[in-house]
């Protein structure tokens, strides 16, 4: 059995530093926080390699006196605290002792500060837990340490710490929850040289948001002043149009410290449950100041982690705040209609590069235009004719460019005249099929008849058309045996018509089938999708002008790590300065919806897929379903020749009976159920 031994300091603060410094960000944030603590104003983060290879924090507080410098790398030795009663009443955000002793353990060190008092400044050098040098140094008031080589004597550690990129992505997340929480400081975060974010320190919130996420969060912002039971609740909610795939955009901070809270977070999402989608999260920032008798910070090291001492009330307060909050303004989207061009004649009908939708053997029946001169408009409807025949050339210009895999009938959308020919021409139609259907039905009669008398007249029942009768075997046609999504098939059920816009209806043999439309093009799309990513098959459709995006480091990092992927499907992106992207092409699939809220959707479920796994194909299916928003909606008409060519391509998919999220495409009912039901038979 082995022998019990007391492990040496060295290895003793190594392990130690592994419960507080996880990755650079856990460095920074504990410094940072340091330098709230001692009071600075104005505090400068400045990394390279993603604060691998070298971070410095400098900061213009209270600073460290020479005799302390040394005592501060010691495991616990804080100035926050003095005894165990200290732990209820913790206002400063660092009071473990840790932060230092940890850092000084698994990297070199370097601290330069000054008191204001002293003329003189310290220059104190730890590497590995072990000291180098302490000297006097001239220095501004203030401290600034220098931390390089982070694991450099752990290799276990080090190799596990992701790209560059990746921890700086950490780092600018951090001290964006930091500057949000403290808008009275000025937060300056410089990356390779490059300065990525730099508040004003005016303590206004309002302006920190709006330098971070920019005038479309800002603008949409409801002020939050709650009050309740020694519990106050300041900040901002969110309108609910600026929601987002995950939760990043959720801040909340408690007397001042970011942290993260199950009970907070479900209490806000369920406070806008009634305003937002399924899977969309809200923006809020806003802080939480309570006792701090009634809360424990000290769960874990980091301190990102807390408990309240009631639980269920603080849900409660949370809840009800969001909830009044957001009662508080009608929200109604505004939509704002740009100005006509100057000249914009109607252009050209031609047909979409990437149009695969069969061409309708129906004559086109719109009236021709002539060049009769129109009157001219009395004054007082002048405005609204311009701007409805604006209005129409736009939505027409729109559709004409948009997939052909949605309804062909575009331009009667403001004709009136266009849409009253074709219901006369539908009723026309369905008048000659009824008269067609009864002659023929009468002709049968007269030919049963004939082959009761004489059997010999049964070949001429054979000689005269008919449609498909039903099988006289009443049994229910199970999908995965005798398939309406065949080859076979397809030139034997007949496609009776369209309910409600949405359901179309079809008989096959012995039983009855209604199809969505949107939940069968969404299959469609999203196979396409997946087939176009595995043999490199797309079509790319050019945008004018481009989308540009405004990524935070994160989502850069998202977006360069699956940038092929979006690549093999007909995206075009490139970088457009700064932290933007420019998107000048997009599948033709997603024209019709190429928006910038899509593409940031897009990014929002790949960040929270990466945070669990890694898989590609998962990846692949995670932009495949974005695709599936092209798909026609409900309450749209579709032509049969539309409905023909999108049965004909579920035929060719490996499951055409579910969408991508598991709703059903296709219904059945057999012809032995619809005779129970009408007690034909029992």
């Amino acid at each position: 059995m082995p022998h019990i031994e007391l492990l040496d300091q060295i290895t003793i603060d190594k392990i130690a530093a592994g419960e507080v410094i996880e990755r650079p960000a856990s460095v920074v944030k504990e410094l940072v926080e340091n330098a709230i603590d001692a009071g600075a104003t104005a505090i400068v983060t400045e990394i390279e390699d993603g604060g691998i290879t070298m971070m410095r924090i400098t900061d213009n507080g209270c600073g460290i006196e020479k005799t302390e410098v040394a005592n501060a790398f010691l495991r616990h030795s804080t100035s926050k605290i003095r005894s165990a009663e200290d732990l209820f009443r913790i206002s400063s955000l660092g009071f473990r002792g840790e932060a230092l002793s940890s850092i000084a353990a698994v990297s070199q060190v370097e601290l330069i500060t000054k008191p204001r008092e002293e003329l003189f400044g310290t220059r104190y050098v730890i590497e590995g837990g072990k000291e180098k040098a302490l000297e006097d140094t001239g220095a501004p008031d203030g401290t600034t340490f220098m931390v390089r080589q982070l694991f450099y004597n752990t290799p276990a550690r080090r190799k596990f710490l992701k790209t560059p990129m990746t921890e700086a992505s950490h780092i600018s997340d951090l001290l964006t929850r930091l500057a949000l929480s403290h808008p009275e400081i000025s937060f300056q975060f410089i990356n390779n040289r490059q300065t990525k974010l730099h508040t004003s320190g005016n303590g206004n919130m309002k302006d920190v948001i709006y330098h971070i996420y920019g005038r479309e969060v800002a603008n949409h912002l409801l002020p939050l002043d709650f009050e309740k039971n020694g519990v106050r609740l300041s900040g901002f909610l969110g309108e609910p149009l600026i929601s987002r795939g995950n939760r990043n955009f959720e801040n909340y901070f408690v007397n001042g410290r970011y942290v993260k809270s199950n009970i907070l977070s479900k209490a806000i999402e369920d406070g806008y449950k009634d305003f937002s989608m399924q899977h969309k999260y809200p923006f809020v920032a806003f802080h939480l100041f309570l006792e701090q008798e009634k809360v424990d910070i000290n769960v874990h090291p980091t301190k990102m982690e807390l408990r309240f001492s009631a639980q269920q009330e603080i849900y409660n307060l949370v809840y009800q705040a969001v909830r009044e909050g957001l009662h508080e303004k009608e929200l109604i989207p505004v939509v704002e209609v740009p100005e006509p061009p100057k000249s914009s004649p109607e252009p050209e009908l031609s047909a979409h590069p990437t149009d695969i939708t069969p061409k309708s053997s129906v004559p086109d029946v719109r009236p021709h235009k002539t060049a009769v001169p129109e009157a001219a408009p009395a004054p007082q409807e002048k405005d609204l004719n311009y701007f409805m025949d604006k209005m129409k050339e736009r939505v027409l210009s729109y559709h004409k460019q948009s997939s052909q895999a949605e309804v062909t009938d575009r331009e009667g959308v403001f004709d009136k005249a266009l849409k009253a020919d074709k219901i006369r021409e539908a009723v026309n139609y369905r008048k000659k099929e009824e008269e067609t259907e009864r002659a023929l039905r009468k002709t049968e009669c007269t030919l049963e008849k004939e082959i009761k008398n004489n059997p010999k007249t049964e070949r001429a029942l054979e000689s005269v058309p008919h449609y498909p009768q039903s099988s006289p075997q009443n049994r229910q046609l199970n999908l995965f045996e005798e398939k309406l999504l065949t080859k076979e098939a397809r030139q034997e059920y007949q496609i009776v018509g369209q309910v409600f816009d949405t359901y179309w209806v079809v008989q096959y043999h012995d039983s009855l089938y209604i199809i969505d439309q949107h939940a069968a093009h969404e299959r469609v799309l999203y196979e396409r999708t997946l087939k176009g990513l595995k043999n490199r098959e797309y079509t790319s459709q050019y945008l004018s002008p481009p989308i540009i995006l405004s990524l935070s480091m994160q989502e850069r990092d998202v977006l360069e790590q699956n940038l092929d992927r979006f690549t093999a499907i007909g995206f075009e992106m490139e970088p457009f300065g700064g932290d933007e992207y420019a998107v000048r092409a997009v599948p033709d699939n997603l024209f019709s919806i190429a928006k910038k809220e899509l593409l940031m959707e897009m990014l929002d479920a790949l960040a929270d897929g990466l945070t669990t796994t890694l898989e590609p194909d998962l990846i692949d299916e995670k932009i495949a379903s974005m695709s599936c928003k092209a798909a026609v909606k409900g309450n749209s008409r579709l032509s049969t020749a539309e409905v023909e060519q999108l049965i004909g391509e579920l035929l060719t998919l490996e499951n055409p009976y579910h969408c991508p999220h598991g709703r059903p495409t296709i219904i059945a009912m057999t012809k032995r159920e619809l005779e129970k039901k009408f007690k034909r038979i029992v």
